[in-house]
């Protein structure tokens, strides 16, 4: 099974949806399962750097295969994936909202959210994904 284009409608939808029942304006992104873009959508009025944190997110999320919100701590000068943020091509971003999306226990893709508080954009991700059912 994979991420379909009418799953990435329905994750981008309810994530702004969630976004804006607290007031935030985000970016929101979502890769599948080979991390390439499906779906990107930013609010008009989302800070510009949004687009390029939710991306990161979602991309961090699903190589991962964890929650950006899990890693934060995994980073830190004492944790074991300390260099990893600069050890790679493709930049990770361990700054919560992304999260990876699941379908019958496997990896099909991910969503990040970028725009909040980093414990809103996490919400507003895991509302998605709840959604998409």
């Amino acid at each position: 099974m994979s991420l379909t284009t009418h799953d990435a409608e329905i994750l981008l939808t309810a994530a702004q949806r969630a976004a804006e029942t607290a007031g935030v304006t985000v970016s929101v992104t979502i890769l599948d399962a080979g991390g390439h873009l499906l779906a990107f959508r930013r609010d008009d009025r989302a800070v510009l750097i949004s687009g390029e944190t939710s991306t990161r997110k979602a991309y961090t999320a699903l190589q991962l295969a964890a929650p950006t919100a899990d890693l934060v701590d995994l980073v830190k000068p004492d944790g074991p994936f300390h260099s990893l943020p600069t050890a790679l091509d493709r930049p990770l971003l361990f700054i919560a909202g992304g999260v990876p999306v699941h379908r019958d226990g496997r990896l099909i893709g991910a969503i990040g959210v970028g725009g909040g508080a980093p414990e809103q954009d996490h919400s507003f991700a895991t509302a998605a994904i709840a959604e998409l059912g």
